[in-house]
């Protein structure tokens, strides 16, 4: 298959782009910059310039292949609710492209939106629309959902806060830079909240057997169904050497920042469903280990 892939040279499309060329399918992956293109060309994917500003772009590329797996995403989280309704506006676009073909579109979104409450282990099945959840991101599904009414062979991948690996710049090097910066490393209460994760290759492995299969669906990409946030304030306290403490909710205001309330939430995930109809298995380490291993070399 020729794919076209979005955010092929972030952190999770480039393992997709690299997974994809290894079983023999062919990626022409969105770039915006003269330096993602020649990444692109190194690692064998043809390059397709253009923004996700750019629909044009972005309709040409999806109809010029046999299947697009879309994972770009603006990651400023000052404009998050705006990112999330531009990522509306570009599944729309991508979607347009493949009306009248069985061409399969895969988005992603977040395991979050796959529980209706509080500390409920998320599910595939659990559909997310804005009157089930007020998360922003709710955008993307219910794109996929518009989509799909017209025809469109569309699965949503959800992903979980954590997707691991060397080279990560998500939300952990984002709890280890504020323990430096505040010269502790903390969790909210308890610490009792729970956060999926997934190793970034196992992921790129599933964005692989949904496409190839064809059928969709939503899909969960977990390995961890849910580690406690006290347990990676630990990990993180260790290899700095800082005092690991609870704080409050209101202290985690003043600590934590923004990230405050999500660092607290208790948002456990499953991928049960995803493992019996798709027969992934992730293979990789778990988040823990990968953090004592990856993410603390000098």
């Amino acid at each position: 298959m020729r794919v076209f892939v979005t955010g092929a040279t972030g952190f999770i499309g480039s393992a997709i782009v690299k997974e994809l060329i290894a079983a023999g399918h062919t990626v022409l992956g969105l770039t915006r910059s003269e330096e993602g293109a020649k990444a692109l060309e190194a690692a064998g994917a043809e390059v397709h310039h253009g923004t996700l500003q750019d629909l044009e772009s972005l309709r040409s590329g999806a109809a010029a292949c046999d299947g697009v797996i879309h994972t770009a995403f603006i990651h400023d989280f000052s404009k998050f609710q705006e990112n999330c309704d531009t990522d509306r506006g570009v599944i729309a676009a991508l979607a347009s492209a493949l009306e009248g073909t069985n061409r399969p579109l895969i988005v992603t979104s977040g395991t979050g939106l796959g529980a209706y409450a509080p500390g409920e282990v998320a599910v595939e099945d659990n559909v997310a629309t804005s009157k089930t959840t007020h998360h922003p991101r709710v955008a993307s599904e219910e794109a996929a959902a518009l989509a799909a009414a017209k025809g469109v062979n569309v699965s949503i991948m959800r992903l979980p806060p954590s997707v691991h690996d060397k080279g990560d710049h998500g939300f952990v090097p984002m709890l280890i830079g504020i323990a430096r910066d505040k010269g502790s490393s903390a969790y909210v209460n308890e610490g009792a909240g729970r956060w999926p994760a997934v190793h970034r290759l196992d992921a790129a492995h599933l964005y692989r057997l949904v496409l190839e299969k064809g059928v969709s669906g939503t899909y969960h990409a977990v390995g961890d169904t849910g580690v406690p946030t006290r347990q990676i304030a630990e990990v993180i306290g260790k290899h700095l050497n800082l005092p690991v403490k609870s704080v409050t909710p209101e202290e985690a205001a003043t600590h934590f920042g923004w990230f405050s309330g999500f660092f607290a939430s208790d948002v456990p995930a499953s991928a049960k469903l995803t493992s019996e109809r798709t027969g992934w298995q992730p293979t990789h380490i778990g988040l823990l280990e990968d953090m004592e291993s990856n993410y603390f070399e000098s």
